[in-house]
């Protein structure tokens, strides 16, 4: 598992929520507000490639192209997950650990691609520009006849407006999440996936709406669960033919390995060992401890409890990755080399895994390593935006005195965490040392004369 840097703007201000406050100074200061906020990205193969499992049979029922929609895991415990512009995904780790099981969370994204094959993140921004116009004409006047010397039927002027808007936008976003509904239970049936979990998890969204607001999840703050809307979901949901279609046994054990790295990871060791004690033998209580261990330092103890899971489970591409993680980290360098270039060879189609690979032969000196990591990290790195991967290119290459190639590798770099102005200072650096007109040269180009969205202003 990888942390990357904090994401602000760019994903903040397309982010589809229902938790808009209709007031004119907020809707004037939109743009700044959400581009002062930001997302904490993660990356993990195992976890990316379960929820691209569970996600694509849906987008393609929903007349979407699974390979033009990305997904992306937020580093957040709470239950959350919306989608944005650009055919973007974001699922909250909280999500993933919290839900009782699988079904649940395809319910979410079945309910979330609702919305994107809706349009709805479009239409609700037109939307609220149609509410705009008639809010600000009554501020105005209210303005003026405070102005004039009465008060009293200025602010209610002022108020009136705001509350007149408040009430067609929430009224909007409730027929939009209803819509959702509906949609996503149709693309289940669709796929022959039961919409069980789905009726589960927002059947507790409806006692959620007893806490006060900060105790509620952002999910059922953004997704209000009425009992009208509640009961078309049941209706529709019991309908289907694959109501009570359950997942395989291998299912449900991929999805708490899962949960239990994310635990591992994401939690307090002492956390995680207390949620999985030594007398829990189970794999994923083997797998949560195993990443605990590690992070405490303990080596041979994270060896293990992670060794058993590979004797039992060898073909297993993400404990291999774990394992090399593990070892990479210790300094065990060679050993891990040997355990990613595994995770590889079982299954060389997940660019992730080839980015680890590249690491580890970073991990050795000299030039001929430098050569050897190259093609793995431009595997990892191919048609996405993969900070880490782009880091690690510029080492490459700068091991290999091919400044061109690492000053492009840097632009990348920044390019990938949205820092636009150090992404284009690099890039002019590399059409410098590039060869003009060569595929990389253009590539450099490209990030040279992009815009920058703070110099836009």
């Amino acid at each position: 598992m990888r942390f990357i840097s904090q994401i602000a703007g760019r994903y903040a201000l397309q982010r589809l929520t229902g938790a808009l406050a209709l007031c004119a100074a907020l809707i004037l200061a939109s743009a700044s507000t959400a581009a002062a906020q930001s997302i904490s990205i993660v990356s993990d193969a195992e976890t990316e490639s379960m929820l691209r499992d569970y996600a694509d049979p849906i987008l393609r029922v929903a007349g979407l192209e699974p390979s033009a929609v990305k997904i992306h895991l937020v580093n957040d415990r709470r239950l959350n997950a919306f989608v944005a512009e650009g055919q973007q995904m974001f699922y909250n780790t909280g999500l993933i650990t919290i839900v009782d099981s699988p079904l649940e969370l395809i319910g979410v994204m079945a309910h979330e691609i609702g919305h994107m094959a809706g349009g709805h993140l479009v239409q609700r921004r037109e939307h609220i520009g149609q509410l705009q116009a008639p809010m600000i004409a009554s501020m105005i006047l209210g303005v003026g006849a405070i102005a004039a010397g009465q008060p009293d039927a200025g602010m209610a002027l002022i108020l009136g407006g705001q509350h007149l808007a408040e009430r067609g936008f929430f009224a909007y976003t409730r027929s939009q999440e209803s819509s959702a509904d509906q949609a996503g239970a149709s693309y289940l049936q669709r796929a022959g996936i039961s919409g069980k979990g789905m009726l589960d998890l927002f059947a507790s969204m409806r006692d959620q709406e007893m806490l006060s607001a900060e105790r509620q999840d952002p999910f059922a703050r953004s997704h209000p669960m009425s009992a009208a809307r509640f009961s078309a979901l049941e209706t529709r949901v019991k309908a289907s033919p694959y109501f009570e279609r359950e997942l395989p046994a291998s299912e449900i054990h991929r999805f708490k390995m899962v949960q239990a790295k994310l635990h591992g990871f994401l939690d307090e060791p002492n956390t995680t060992f207390n949620r999985y004690p030594s007398s829990d033998n189970s794999d994923y209580a083997r797998y949560a401890r195993a990443v605990a261990y590690h992070r405490t330092g303990a080596l041979s103890e994270a060896l293990t409890e992670i060794d058993p899971l590979l004797a039992s489970d060898p073909k297993n591409p993400y404990i291999h990755e774990v394992k090399g993680q593990i070892l990479f980290e210790s300094g065990r360098i060679e050993e891990a080399v040997t355990s990613y270039r595994q995770s590889v060879e079982l299954k060389p189609e997940d660019s992730q895994l080839h980015l680890g690979l590249g690491r580890a032969l970073l991990g050795r000196d000299g030039e001929e390593n430098a050569r050897a990591a190259i093609p793995h990290l431009l595997t990892g790195t191919r048609g996405a935006a993969q900070p880490f991967g782009f880091y690690q290119l510029s080492i490459a290459y700068g091991r290999l005195d091919d400044i061109g190639m690492a000053e492009l590798a840097t632009a990348q770099y920044y390019n990938a965490l949205g820092r636009i102005k150090q992404s284009k200072m690099h890039a002019a650096r590399a059409l410098k040392n590039l060869r003009q007109g060569s595929p990389e040269w253009l590539q450099a180009q490209d990030l040279a004369i992009q815009a920058d969205p703070a110099e836009r202003g």
